[in-house]
């Protein structure tokens, strides 16, 4: 963390104070408040998890009659309330027993994944977008009618074509840059809401 730049520190500082293990909960709070993504007993799916602020935040937001379950390739450092729960999983790689834990419906399904950065940002874009589609497959079969999906994406080679194809399986889509992320950052969210079935 730098302390030569307030703004990250704020946010970070913030989070620490209220139980949350990363500054990316802001990201979603703005969003949730913005689009009204998450209402009390909805099932949330959050894909690429870990450190679990996000899961934290969407347990709280549905309550003690909702769920929310998450998974990443790295096990969650938060403890979560009893409506949670998270196990650790390769999305590009599940298992039948992993599969059985994401039975549907769910009513949100969000995704803050990220790859691993190379720094050659069109790669990092097509690995992006690569993540993206991966998370919006799960969406199309596990969300239900209606359902609403979040999913980060960085800017660049195949945004245009997820985009294309988010439009395709939901009535409302739009975009949006919450304030917490870094100004420099690439990375957009795309908010899907009412999934069309079929």
């Amino acid at each position: 963390m730098s302390r030569k730049n307030p703004w990250f520190d704020s946010y970070a500082e913030r989070a620490r104070q209220e139980g949350y293990p990363a500054r990316s909960v802001y990201k979603l709070e703005e969003m949730d408040k913005r689009f009204r993504l998450l209402r009390p007993g909805d099932r949330v799916l959050d894909l690429g998890c870990a450190p679990g602020s996000w899961l934290l935040y969407a347990a709280r937001r549905v309550g003690p009659k909702g769920r929310a379950v998450g998974l990443d390739r790295n096990p969650v450092s938060v403890t979560l309330p009893k409506n949670a729960e998270s196990f650790a999983a390769d999305v590009f790689a599940l298992s039948p027993e992993e599969r059985e834990r994401l039975r549907g419906p769910f009513d949100v399904v969000l995704s803050d994944m990220a790859p691993d950065t190379t720094g050659n940002k069109d790669v990092d874009a097509l690995r992006s977008a690569g993540l993206c589609e991966m998370a919006l497959s799960l969406a199309i079969l596990l969300l239900g009618s209606e359902g609403i999906f979040v999913c980060k994406i960085f800017q660049g080679e195949g945004f245009d074509s997820f985009l294309a194809a988010v439009k395709k399986n939901f009535a409302g889509v739009r975009l949006a840059k919450p304030a917490a992320c870094r100004r420099e950052s690439r990375e957009i969210y795309v908010v899907a809401t009412k999934k069309k079935n079929g």
